[in-house]
């Protein structure tokens, strides 16, 4: 895959909806309440908290693109997808840590900026990826992985990371 093809996928994906969209939602409602109106000084706790989430998420996206390229020969836009199955890294722990690092992001800029507007985007992508992920991709990836996927599947969790990473594979 050239560098070209992940460029076009991250802003495609990820900057779209964690930079682009939040950005037109913020602009469209001004929903912004910075320290939820707290008393100092744990009106900064908001900011501490969204911008560790924001920070966690960064560090997911970063780690799940860089696995693809390197190891899975592929992108992460389903246009042009993975060649080979990635069981490696963060994957050993959590099937989707891609969906998790946006997630994360989205969380925590609705924390940190104190938007309903972001809360309910966050949580309208958290929806949509309920249906997707299990009804599509990971029929998708059924198909075209076969028994290693199956496997991983059976000994990875989808949201939540194992305590101890999967060494199958």
């Amino acid at each position: 895959m050239s560098l070209l093809s992940h460029v076009q996928a991250i802003l495609a994906l990820p900057v779209m909806v964690t930079i682009v969209i939040p950005g037109v939602i913020i602009l469209t409602t001004q929903s912004v309440n910075i320290g939820w109106s707290l008393p100092a000084p744990i009106n900064g706790l908001p900011l501490l908290i969204g911008a560790l989430l924001i920070g966690l998420g960064l560090l997911l996206i970063v780690k799940t693109v860089a696995l693809f390229a390197t190891v899975g020969q592929g992108t992460l836009a389903p246009w042009s997808a993975t060649r080979i199955l990635v069981v490696q890294g963060v994957y050993r722990y959590v099937r989707n840590p891609m969906i998790s690092g946006v997630g994360a992001i989205l969380l925590g800029e609705a924390v940190l900026l104190g938007s309903r507007s972001l809360l309910t985007w966050f949580g309208l992508g958290a929806l949509v990826n309920l249906i997707y992920i299990p009804f599509i991709e990971e029929v998708g990836l059924e198909q075209r992985f076969g028994s290693a996927y199956s496997d991983y599947k059976r000994h990875v969790p989808r949201w939540i990371p194992r305590r101890t990473p999967w060494t199958g594979g």
